[in-house]
């Protein structure tokens, strides 16, 4: 199976979530409700790869900000 034309072009964005959690999203479409931009546009391989460079701990930021807290006690 190819990949159309329409397919390989298409623009994504990256988006975050209040608990630090990164997606692409289509340009094209209205970024959901509890996501916000993030900063990064372009094809699907370069939106992918911001992902990877600055979401380097998967843990949501609700638990990482609680297991640091029960670190410092």
């Amino acid at each position: 199976m190819s990949i159309s034309s329409s397919q390989s072009e298409a623009m994504y964005e990256v988006v975050v979530n209040q608990d630090g959690q990164y997606s692409i999203w289509p340009m094209n479409k209205a970024v959901p409700q509890g996501w916000e931009k993030a900063g990064k546009q372009g094809s699907k391989e370069s939106c992918l790869e911001f992902v990877r460079d600055v979401w380097t701990d998967m843990r949501p930021l609700s638990l990482r900000v609680r297991m640091e807290s029960s670190q410092s006690n």
